[in-house]
């Protein structure tokens, strides 16, 4: 690793972090301060949920969820925290390497005495210190504001820590799916459409996946690998997919520094 790389991007990133981690702490506080309110109504709740078409319920992952319980409801919470998580990791995988690309500096940067690996592999270790202080964000914000809006109600822990620890391996999913993808393309000229497109696309896979019951659309979206509403049921994760995610992140991984070694860079006309 270079230290020079890594403050660098770490520092360009730090805007980002913050604003991320702000924006879904507040999420997860303005959700949970709903909670006592809903939860008072709790059978009359349950009962309107069970009105709702089968296939509903699926897509948004609220079947088999009771919204009454403090776990049941802040899975349903965590559904929005991993869609803003997913967004976050996949704009920093498409930017790791398409950024210099875009600002013409990359060939600034190849031409000091550095291996295009410690390159590469500072700039996912700056992304992944930044996704690692959201993570942590999230972990305190989910903690306090539950305990904090929870009133009376008891709740298991581990279950709350399963789902907290998958993060973690959800984020990886991203951010080296999005490496590889920018790699594997001409050039990047903006990353949001990219991230926007990965992240929602993996999330209406999931949707579409538990609406027409197709397991082989469940297979390829980590939003179903880390499914929050199994996570709670069963205190476990579903072992088969998340090995699946695993290996999305080992490939994407060794594809990224292959094709790294291997990239022609455009330089200023």
């Amino acid at each position: 690793m270079n230290m020079n790389i890594y403050m660098h991007e770490f520092k360009t990133n730090l805007k980002s972090v913050i604003t991320w981690s702000v924006a879904i702490a507040i999420l997860i506080l303005v959700f949970m301060s709903m909670f006592a309110a809903l939860a008072k109504d709790a059978e009359l709740l349950n009962k309107t949920m069970a009105q709702f078409p089968q296939e509903l319920l699926v897509a948004f992952g609220l079947n088999g969820m009771d919204l009454s319980t403090v776990l049941g409801f802040f899975s349903f919470i965590f559904l929005f925290c991993q869609l803003c998580l997913a967004i976050q990791a996949a704009n920093y995988g498409f930017s790791l390497v398409s950024i210099e690309e875009r600002d013409l500096t990359a060939d600034f940067l190849l031409t000091k005495p550095i291996e295009r690996t410690r390159i590469l592999t500072s700039k996912l270790l700056s992304a992944l210190t930044g996704l690692a202080i959201t993570n942590l964000v999230v972990w305190i914000s989910s903690f306090v504001f539950i305990n904090m809006f929870r009133g009376e109600r008891t709740y298991e822990t581990k279950p709350l820590l399963l789902l907290l620890l998958s993060i973690f391996l959800f984020q990886l999913v991203f951010l080296t799916v999005g490496i590889l993808i920018s790699l594997l393309v001409k050039r990047v000229r903006s990353v949001t459409p990219y991230s926007m497109a990965l992240a929602f696309g993996m999330y209406v896979l999931n949707a579409f996946g538990g609406m027409l019951g197709d397991v082989k659309l469940e297979l390829i979206t980590p939003f179903k690998h880390f499914d929050p509403t199994y996570i709670i049921q069963n205190a476990a994760y579903d072992v088969p997919k998340v090995l699946i995610s695993v290996a999305f992140i080992v490939i994407s991984t060794a594809g990224s520094y292959i094709l790294y070694q291997k990239r022609n860079i455009p330089t200023p006309v």
